[in-house]
């Protein structure tokens, strides 16, 4: 995989397998831009400091981008154990704004990955509620949506996980055939991150025990990021519209 003359924005640049995913793509030849609300320790070409838990805020981090993207990768994401409205805005309202603005940058050949999770594995079992939220024009709109059908706090991650399938799932197609920009999800499992014990203390100790022996160990952010380095690559220019498990076998356990 070579990205030479591309330029890439990573969200979640400065930790965890945003890190892992911007050391990778600079190996390769590509000029990263990084988004955050942390400063990173590492060197990139860029980086733009912000919020993306609020329109407002994501519309002032676009203004500070390229204006041409050839990839997007949204990396950033806040754990269950936060609040559920922040998550909600964070791992899919702001994801979704962020990419619905830059896609006009993206030129054909481009493409979008979004990190969701195993945990979003359950989707078919709430994929009318959705759809519908999906299908709702904007930051705002779902806000309200959301107003109306709240979200438990014990089971928010796994629904915006959920939820973030099914719209890169069903916007994929009219993406590719209208605008030849492809959009996929990658799904890690545990991964060995700063959030790692947020993930357990949200599951709690009977689920995480019910799956540890189904998995050697959690992934490491260096095993997840070349899955998403391999998503935005020539080599995955025919791959669109999918979920990509990356969680050593685990999700497989449970056929």
């Amino acid at each position: 995989m070579r990205f030479d003359n591309k330029t890439l924005v990573v969200t979640g640049c400065s930790s965890g397998i945003g890190a892992e995913t911007v050391r990778l793509l600079r190996q390769q030849g590509a000029r990263v831009i990084g988004v955050d609300r942390t400063p990173p320790a590492l060197s990139m070409d860029g980086f733009v400091q912000g919020d993306l838990s609020e329109e407002v805020a994501i519309d002032e981090v676009v203004k500070q981008l390229p204006a041409r993207v050839d990839h997007l990768c949204n990396v950033a994401g806040v754990p269950g154990t936060a609040e559920a409205g922040l998550v909600g805005r964070v791992n899919y309202l702001g994801l979704r704004h962020l990419t619905l603005r830059l896609l006009e940058r993206i030129p054909a050949g481009g493409s979008v990955v979004n990190v969701a999770s195993i945990l979003g594995a359950e989707w078919p079992q709430r994929l009318e509620a959705h759809k519908a939220l999906a299908a709702t024009p904007g930051f705002e709109a779902g806000l309200a949506w959301l107003a109306r059908h709240p979200v438990p706090q014990d089971t928010c991650y796994q629904y915006f996980k959920e939820a973030l399938i099914v719209w890169t799932l069903t916007q994929s197609q009219k993406l590719f055939l209208e605008r030849s920009v492809r959009m996929n999800c990658v799904a890690p499992g545990p991964v060995m991150t700063p959030i790692l014990s947020d993930f357990v203390a949200m599951l709690g100790a009977e689920r995480v025990a019910k799956d540890g022996h189904r998995m050697k160990r959690p992934a490491l952010a260096d095993e997840v990021a070349p899955v998403i380095a391999f998503l935005c690559s020539d080599a995955a220019r025919w791959v669109s519209g999918v979920n990509v498990p990356v969680d050593g076998g685990l999700a497989s356990t449970y056929v």
